[in-house]
């Protein structure tokens, strides 16, 4: 290595360990080698990707600042990345993250297999939504727009996109709509579109198949990225954490991220701040409830393309009876046919009378983790937000313990994921508020009672 090089870069580690912790010096900075610096190009050894990716995200102001004092204003920088100790294959990437070339130590070229397989992709989108059926109201007109510059601009007009809204209300069918449009008009751009939950399924798989290095690969090479229902990563820390590095590679790249979820940035629980703030980085557009006139317009736009005929003041009849979500409608569409075909009835205010009357008369509260918080909190005139702070008020610690006991009560969730939405606590201390309670519940009359008001509230909300 040349002395000079090797001089330079102990004055660049002196300024690093000036800036930032013991600790972090010694995580992320200690182990680099400075390889060779040739032209205006500094090449810098680091022994993973995940390396990389948290030195880019996390350092790269200091990073320049320090390379421009010592080596010279203008140093670009290459990170020559390891990726198979066992044959010193290494990967060079530009501090862009813009892959420049392969190298490989012993000699042989880098295999292009994973490059062909890379190209081929399937989006995963569901085709039949799109925007020519997406049917716009006052609801979700802002979302609608924003969704359609999007499609037309990505990366570029919005990213990220976090649109959020109750469940039903249409937040899928925008998304994929955006996807759709996208393979339209940008059909070189690599977009896919999944779940939370399958990513965390993905994610899982590579750990124990010991491919977590391809399935950052895969994900980091997505031009489109859209994960619908995110707030199911809460609690999940380690999918939390690939997929934060997922989200800045491809931000920092200018790749196009989207959104969704049940609930807005500042609402979710469990999950880490650093990813919330991201999330609050570009759009955040909400989709609300549709009103009458939206929902009849839906009902037109569902029997229209299923070929059917509804007389108009069913349709009306419908829309007012049935306003929870756009899924509880098409549903009701489907029922109402399904009825008329099979006894041969004809389709008329009687029939829809009587399928709107069983659905309300079948339908379930759904209780949410919120509403449980939300009504123990008002109960005890406790603010919502004192929930996740460390007060340890006799009365913020009772709400914490109550809500915890009902939403293990009601909720099919882990005692892990309770507490992550609830004050951010461990499982451990969800076990011990549910046996605190169930105590107390037993032992004190008045408690008791407290408790019955609550649950009573909860289920006839």
């Amino acid at each position: 290595m040349n002395s000079d090089l090797t001089t330079k870069w102990n004055k660049c580690l002196e300024i690093f360990r000036d800036n930032v912790s013991k600790n972090t010096f010694d995580t992320w900075f200690a182990d680099i080698k400075p390889l060779r610096y040739e032209g205006n190009t500094l090449t810098i050894q680091v022994k993973s990707n995940f390396v990389c990716e948290f030195i880019e995200g996390n350092f790269l102001d200091l990073l320049r600042t320090t390379l421009f004092k010592v080596m010279g204003h203008g140093t670009q920088l290459m990170y020559s990345i390891l990726t198979d100790k066992e044959n010193d294959l290494s990967m060079e990437v530009s501090s862009d993250n813009t892959s420049k070339r392969g190298t490989c130590n012993s000699g042989n070229s880098t295999p292009t297999a994973m490059q062909e397989v890379v190209q081929e992709l399937d989006s995963m989108l569901i085709s039949r939504y799109t925007f020519d059926n997406y049917v716009e109201g006052i609801s979700n007109r802002l979302s609608r727009s924003v969704a359609v510059s999007v499609a037309d601009r990505p990366g570029r007009a919005f990213n990220p996109l976090f649109i959020h809204g109750a469940s039903g209300v249409g937040k899928t069918h925008l998304v994929n709509a955006i996807g759709v449009k996208i393979k339209e008009l940008h059909p070189e751009l690599r977009v896919l579109y999944v779940s939370a939950h399958l990513f965390q399924v993905q994610y899982t798989d590579s750990i124990l198949q010991k491919n977590f290095n391809d399935f950052m690969r895969f994900y980091q090479s997505i031009d489109v990225l859209i994960i619908d229902d995110i707030q199911e990563f809460a609690g999940l820390q380690k999918t939390q954490n690939a997929f934060f590095h997922i989200f800045n590679h491809l931000h920092l790249n200018g790749k196009q991220l989207i959104m969704t979820s049940d609930r807005s940035p500042a609402q979710l629980q469990g999950m880490e701040e650093r990813l919330i703030t991201r999330f609050k980085w570009g759009m955040t557009a909400e989709i609300g409830k549709p009103d009458l006139e939206l929902r009849k317009n839906i009902l037109r736009n569902k029997i229209y393309k299923d070929g059917l005929k509804f007389p108009e003041e069913v349709i009306s009849y419908i829309a007012e009876h049935v306003n929870a979500s756009i899924r509880d409608l098409e549903g009701i569409v489907v029922s109402i046919m399904a009825h008329s075909t099979i006894n041969n009835v004809d389709i008329d205010m009687s029939l829809a009378k009587r399928i709107v009357g069983d659905f309300s008369d079948y339908e379930k509260k759904t209780i949410t983790i919120d509403d449980i918080i939300k009504k123990v909190a008002d109960y005890y005139g406790v603010e919502v937000s004192a929930i996740n702070t460390r007060s340890r008020k006799r009365e913020v610690v009772l709400v914490r313990q109550v809500s915890m006991y009902l939403a293990k009560k009601y909720l099919d969730m882990s005692t892990s994921k309770i507490g992550q939405y609830i004050g951010k606590r461990d499982h451990a201390t969800v076990l011990h508020a549910c046996k605190t309670i169930t105590n107390l519940a037993d032992t004190d009359k008045q408690f008791r009672s407290e408790l019955e008001e609550i649950d009573i509230s909860l289920q006839s909300a």
